[in-house]
């Protein structure tokens, strides 16, 4: 549906704004940009609007807790779906730093992953840890549905249920640490995801909370090591990053539970 037809079905407001389209997202989400406004509008067809719900549920929670995230502006459900109305983040997302800007940003980025992973566990009502992923990985293999571009590339050739088998063995130990420390996690936390200041070179805030629970502090940090190393300019300064990260966190990363982490995640996301 055109934004005419998104205004006309109730789901846009109709108050002068210029709606500008800048892309698709998870389970036929389409998203809008009002940069007047400084505003974003995420719609979904009916049949996705409970998971936009609560999407709109974590930002609202993150949000009372203090930390650093979009507002929710409006909530708007009609017979042709949902639609999410947000405020902008100010910033830039991580991504679009070259390895000089990362680099600088890069104190600033694991800091704010260790606020969110030190909130109060205990008071967070939404659950992203193994309980929760696992039937959805399986769910995904059984269907055929793994995007295979989102596995590391050295698995891209190997048929994901025998990457699904490789978790399973190791689901009884992993799920044992996850219950010894759950943490607040992100849930997708690549660079895309967090906004940081230019003149600052500090997080602004993070963004697309749709999977925000509680889980092992790795199915945050597995990821966002993994991505930052499409930034950093060759091996060496990729590991030296880690170890900062790891520094500044306060953790001896675990190479076992990163893999396991990075080798789950994309079995999570049905094309």
């Amino acid at each position: 549906m055109m934004i005419e037809g998104l205004i006309a079905a109730g789901l846009l407001p109709a108050d002068g704004a210029a709606w500008a389209s800048v892309g698709g997202g998870e389970s036929g989400a389409t998203v809008f940009h009002d940069r007047g406004a400084a505003r974003y509008a995420k719609v979904v067809p009916a049949a996705a609007g409970q998971d936009l719900a609560a999407e709109r549920e974590r930002i609202t929670w993150l949000g009372e807790a203090g930390f650093p995230a979009p507002n929710v502006l409006d909530w708007r459900v009609t017979a042709d779906g949902s639609c999410l109305i947000t405020s902008a983040v100010a910033g830039v997302s991580a991504d679009r730093l070259d390895a000089v800007a990362l680099r600088r940003a890069w104190p600033s980025i694991a800091e704010i992953v260790r606020v969110l992973h030190g909130l109060p566990v205990e008071e967070c009502p939404f659950d992203r840890g193994l309980g929760t992923m696992m039937p959805l990985a399986r769910e995904v293999v059984a269907a055929g549905r793994v995007q295979a571009e989102f596995l590391p590339e050295e698995l891209q050739q190997v048929p994901p249920a025998m990457i699904l088998d490789g978790i399973e063995d190791e689901l009884p130990q992993r799920t044992a640490q996850e219950r010894s420390a759950p943490v607040v996690c992100h849930g997708d936390l690549c660079l895309p995801n967090i906004l940081v200041d230019p003149d600052t070179m500090r997080v602004s805030g993070l963004i697309d909370l749709g999977r925000l629970g509680r889980a092992d502090p790795y199915a945050d940090i597995a990821l966002l090591l993994a991505n930052a190393r499409e930034t950093w300019r060759d091996e060496a300064t990729a590991r030296q990053a880690d170890r900062e990260f790891a520094e500044l966190y306060g953790i001896r990363l675990d190479a076992g539970s990163q893999r396991f982490y990075l080798h789950l995640d994309p079995l999570t996301w049905p094309g």
